[in-house]
């Protein structure tokens, strides 16, 4: 081999372990069903993330439809995923409320879901969420109930109970996400915050159900969101209380048609009137109605909004985008 040849040779090869190198420094792990990553199955891959681990554990999932039933374990800490592409990295599967397991017995709501999500710190980016079950009552794509996750560019599909956010008090943050469904699609106790996203109202319905706990200061806060969708016109309330001391807050967001004008319902609980917290600040577009929202809602004022909704007061210290 001449010289040059074997320069070439050696730029070549050097090329090569650069690029592994890279490869081994972005992500721990790959998954990819062609077989040309570490593992062909998500849940594989979650359970290799070693428990406790103190620092992050990336795994990057390729381009295709998973149809795993998956669990991230409370011992898997700060585990990171990222979707090759947002649309076509689906995680997936079908179960249902009344879908019975190996026993006979009804799945119920918390059974239902595609994705449990337990462990702390948890972050997907480019992934999408998926409940193909259908509309057959509620069938969640997404359960968290780990502290301090994140979505960023993700897809939430499914239609009633899409998105269960579980956790007691624990902290969520979605940015930039696209969450569609039907009735209470968006429900439970944490303190949820979703920053730039697009809530899309399928049908009719609920666009939330919060739980939150009377321990604590913020439910739900959507920031800088559109709320639209194929509903017909007044066909969708902002939120009704699935526990009397829920909360949800909407600013400056842009809600089509589909809003009722009456905005929020009690779920035929008078009481909940008295302790439940719904309020907007600056809402815009076809659905948004001031005058005509239910007496014991509210409109915040820019004092309130700023001296109370940052991410730092309602995460307790937690910067998300950190």
């Amino acid at each position: 081999m001449n010289t040059k040849g074997l320069c070439s040779l050696v730029l070549l090869c050097w090329c090569s372990f650069l690029a592994i190198a890279q490869t081994k420094t972005a992500y721990d792990f790959v998954v990819a069903q062609d077989g040309s990553g570490n593992f062909t199955t998500v849940q594989e891959a979650l359970n290799a993330v070693p428990d406790f681990r103190k620092v992050t554990t990336t795994i990057f999932i390729k381009n295709g439809i998973y149809k795993e039933k998956l669990n991230l374990s409370p011992s898997k800490h700060l585990v990171t995923l990222i979707g090759e592409s947002v649309t076509k990295t689906i995680l997936t599967y079908d179960d249902w409320a009344q879908k019975k397991n190996i026993f006979g017995e009804e799945k119920g709501t918390s059974g239902s879901s595609s994705f449990y999500v337990y462990g702390p710190q948890f972050t997907a980016q480019n992934i999408t969420f998926q409940n193909t079950a259908g509309p057959v009552g509620q069938a969640v794509a997404l359960f968290v109930a780990g502290d301090r996750a994140r979505f960023i560019n993700c897809r939430m599909l499914g239609f009633q109970d899409t998105l269960y956010t579980y956790g007691y008090a624990s902290r969520q943050y979605y940015y930039k996400c696209y969450i569609e469904g039907t009735v209470d699609f968006i429900f439970g106790s944490s303190t949820a915050v979703f920053e730039d996203c697009e809530i899309f109202c399928k049908n009719a319905g609920y666009v939330t159900a919060a739980s939150t706990p009377d321990s604590t200061k913020y439910g739900y806060v959507f920031f800088n969101t559109r709320i639209h969708g194929d509903g017909s016109e007044a066909s969708f309330y902002l939120g009704r209380p699935w526990r009397t001391y829920a909360k949800t807050v909407f600013i400056n967001c842009d809600l089509g048609k589909q809003i009722k004008s009456e905005g929020w319902h009690n779920w035929n609980k008078p009481d909940a009137e008295k302790t439940s917290f719904y309020a907007e600040y600056q809402s815009k577009g076809a659905g948004a109605n001031n005058a005509a929202r239910v007496k014991w809602s509210h409109q915040l004022t820019t004092k309130e909004v700023s001296e109370n909704y940052t991410l730092e007061k309602i995460f307790k210290g937690w910067k998300p985008l950190e």
